[in-house]
């Protein structure tokens, strides 16, 4: 009998796939439409051969599929559900970086006058 991954497994391996700032960049960019690959090249602004080892991480772990069109290739995502995952990120990402903000307000209303000043 096949014992298959556990899905808390399948998912830190899922968000691995997603743990790369270009693919991440990437993904926002199709959650928004297709891209040709030479869109892509403008938006992200890396070597041609690092964005395409990116696109082919995001190929292989199925987020991403590619359609050519003469002599460019265009990508989109492949389930956009991806796009509710990009958008949940960024509400939580912002509630904890507003959370810093007041922390670090608070911590400089309470400092004494010995404090050094904030770099």
């Amino acid at each position: 009998m096949t014992r298959t991954a556990p899905l808390y497994q399948l998912k830190a391996e899922f968000f691995k796939t997603l743990g790369h700032p270009v693919r991440i960049r990437v993904m926002e960019l199709l959650s928004l439409r297709e891209h040709a690959v030479s869109e892509l090249l403008a938006e992200v602004a890396v070597e041609p051969a690092h964005l395409s080892q990116q696109l082919a991480v995001l190929r292989r772990a199925n987020l991403v599929v590619a359609r050519r069109e003469g002599s460019a290739v265009h990508y989109s995502l492949t389930d956009p559900r991806m796009t509710e995952l990009l958008a949940v990120a960024r509400g939580i990402l912002s509630g904890v970086l507003a959370g810093q903000a007041e922390l670090l307000a608070d911590l400089q209303a309470t400092a004494g006058p010995e404090a050094p000043p904030a770099a």
